[in-house]
């Protein structure tokens, strides 16, 4: 007869279900992937927007709530028809904002006053006129947003990017950029024009997570020929 000792047997399953989990990454499907962390979230499983989409592992860090991401995302009227889409493994840091197109005035008008939205016969202002809008905003795959950026309506952010602190993002920024300042402006490129566009053929972020669990290391590094 076979005897086991229980508490190594234990001790080694426990081992197992850790290696396991770690292997497999996190769960995308978890609100707070840091144990006895709140104040870190995946940002996907918090938003209960269908204007708003984000993809898995994009996650936001709030240094007091994150569920001030919710009220971050101004002037996003349920009139107003552009979402915010928000790709996969993006880093969004406390306090940024996303100034949606719901804020937008007439600007070749005589005034920008928004006479419409207080009616009693002010309606008729904007009979056969509409206010400007910049369509949907669009963040990329494994961008980077510093502390209290503001990113204006309309602005499509490419893969990669990082945008630095405090910056105020009014145009379209290019993939593996690093942009800087109010308004904000190209401080450098990441990487070389030909691994850039290496880079973006890999995506790497559409990989099976398992996949991208095997070459977390390479990825951290900066040499492409490291991946498998």
């Amino acid at each position: 007869m076979i005897s086991y000792d229980c508490d190594s047997l234990y001790a080694h399953l426990g081992s197992v279900i850790k290696q396991k989990k770690t292997m497999t990454g996190p769960d995308k499907n978890t609100l707070f992937p840091l144990e006895h962390h709140k104040k870190l979230c995946f940002l996907k499983n918090l938003i209960d927007d269908p204007k708003i989409k984000v993809g898995d592992y994009t996650y936001y860090d709030d240094l007091e709530d994150v569920q001030n991401f919710k009220k971050n995302v101004k002037y996003h009227f349920d009139f107003t028809e552009d979402q915010l889409i928000i790709g996969k493994f993006c880093m969004i840091a406390s306090d940024v904002s996303f100034i949606m197109n719901g804020a937008n005035h007439l600007t070749d008008a005589i005034t920008s006053y928004p006479f419409a939205i207080f009616g009693n016969g002010w309606e008729q202002a904007m009979e056969n006129k509409s206010y400007p809008t910049k369509g949907d905003t669009i963040i990329g795959n494994d961008v980077w947003i510093g502390h209290n950026a503001t990113i204006m309506g309309g602005v499509k952010i490419g893969d990669g990017a990082i945008i630095a602190a405090n910056s105020a993002i009014v145009k379209d920024v290019a993939s593996y950029s690093v942009m800087g300042g109010n308004p904000a402006s190209l401080i450098r490129k990441r990487f070389s024009k030909e691994n850039i566009e290496q880079l973006l053929k890999l995506q790497w972020w559409n990989w099976d997570i398992k996949k991208i669990t095997r070459n977390v290391s390479a990825l951290t590094g900066n040499d492409l020929s490291a991946i498998r």
